[in-house]
């Protein structure tokens, strides 16, 4: 398959855009990267792609859109079976599914909020980010991975988001070694897998990003 099939629009940072990116290489499949300019001016393609939120992920294949990270992921592993990121058993699909759920609405969120405020605020929003933490490890419980012993759905779906921890940390003033130390354990061995490695950007560079983002929205 020609990288032109398969074309991700991307930016560097997003963990989201990382997610796609990690559930393509765990695949095998080749793809052309477009790095979009979020903050100087989305392209035509990405206006046209994903009209309704103009945001990137956006996986084009043959042409194609689709669009929302984690639909993404669920749309590349059904397109290319092998080897598979969801369990074969529905009913842990299902699990892995209200799984990625939670992650999705709950904890980009709440590091995020940790960033964007200070004092008090920042106080409760980093005690909200460890509560979500603490129900990651609930659900990682003593496994390797989320879904037991090999790397699949809910490890992509989280891992990206992960790259943020340590301007969390900065910013909030907390380690989340001390305070979810299977899930730091878990970061460890999913970062020495190749496909996760080669995605997961510096956190240093991250939280510089975080920095000017920070300034550029005005939470200064």
């Amino acid at each position: 398959m020609s990288t032109e099939d398969v074309v991700l629009l991307d930016c560097w940072v997003s963990p989201f855009c990382m997610r796609v990116k990690i559930a393509l290489e765990e695949k095998g499949i080749q793809y052309e990267e477009r790095a979009e300019d979020l903050f100087g001016g989305k392209s035509e393609l990405l206006l046209t792609s994903n009209p309704i939120y103009t945001k990137v992920p956006v996986l084009l294949h043959k042409g194609k859109p689709v669009c929302e990270s984690s639909i993404i992921v669920g749309y590349v592993d059904e397109t290319w079976a092998s080897p598979p990121l969801l369990p074969s058993s529905p009913y842990a699909r299902a699990q892995a599914k209200f799984q990625a759920d939670y992650i999705d609405k709950k904890l980009y969120d709440a590091g995020s909020s940790i960033w964007r405020t200070k004092g008090e605020a920042q106080e409760v929003a980093v005690k909200d980010f460890i509560e979500v933490l603490k129900q990651l490890e609930k659900f990682l419980g003593d496994k390797d991975f989320f879904g037991g012993d090999s790397f699949g759905f809910v490890d992509i779906i989280t891992i990206g988001i992960t790259s943020w921890f340590s301007a969390y940390e900065k910013f909030g003033n907390f380690k989340v070694e001390d305070h979810a130390p299977k899930l730091s354990a878990w970061i460890n061995r999913c970062m020495q897998r190749k496909t996760v490695a080669k995605v997961i950007p510096d956190p240093e560079k991250v939280y510089e990003f975080v920095i000017n983002l920070k300034k550029m929205m005005g939470f200064e």
